[in-house]
C-alpha cells in the first residue's frame, strides 16, 4: 500500500483516538499531523510492518504522554516558584510614545530603537543596515522630528537638531 492510500484508510480513525487521549480537538489533529509526518518519513519502513496503523497509534500515544508530561512539569514549576508581582500598565507617555514610534517610517523607527533602545553606535547602525553615517544620522535625525511633531512638542523638535 501507499502512504496517500494508507492516509486515507486511517487519518479519521487516528483522529478520533487522538481526541480520545487528549480530548483537545486542536490538539489531537496537532498530534495525528506529527505522527503522520514522522510515518511518512520512515514510509519504506513502517510500511513493512505487520500493523503499521498501530505504529501509528504507539506514535500518538507516545507525543500524547510527552504533552501531559510537559504539562506536568510546568505546573510543578509554576507550584514551586513564588508568583510573579503583578506588572504595571505602561504609563501614558509610553503609550504615546509607541503610537508616534508606528506612524515613522521603518528605517527611521529601526535606526531610533537600535540607537536609544540598544545603544547603538551611529556607526554600528550603519554597519547593521549596510548604509552610510550620513544615511543614519538623517534616519536619526529625521525620526527624533516626525516624534517631537507627533508628540506636539514643537520646542522639543528645535532642541533635538
Amino acid at each position: 500500500m501507499d502512504f496517500d492510500g494508507f492516509y486515507r484508510d486511517t487519518s479519521r480513525r487516528l483522529l478520533r483516538y487522538a481526541y480520545g487521549l487528549t480530548g483537545d480537538p486542536g490538539e489531537a489533529q496537532d498530534l495525528v499531523q506529527e505522527a503522520y509526518a514522522r510515518a511518512w518519513q520512515r514510509w519504506r519502513k513502517v510500511s513493512g510492518y505487520q500493523d503499521p496503523e498501530a505504529w501509528l497509534r504507539l506514535v500518538v500515544n507516545r507525543l500524547s504522554a510527552d504533552r501531559w508530561r510537559r504539562i506536568g512539569v510546568r505546573r510543578t514549576r509554576a507550584a514551586a516558584e513564588p508568583p510573579l508581582d503583578p506588572v504595571s500598565p505602561p504609563s501614558e507617555d509610553v503609550v504615546l510614545l509607541v503610537r508616534a514610534m508606528r506612524a515613522l517610517p521603518d528605517t527611521q523607527r529601526r535606526a531610533l530603537a537600535l540607537h536609544y533602545l540598544l545603544d547603538r553606535s551611529i556607526a554600528e547602525i550603519a554597519a547593521e543596515t549596510g548604509t552610510s553615517l550620513g544615511t543614519v544620522k538623517s534616519w536619526l535625525s529625521r525620526g527624533r522630528a516626525a516624534l517631537a511633531v507627533a508628540l506636539g512638542t514643537e520646542e522639543g523638535a528645535r532642541r533635538v537638531h
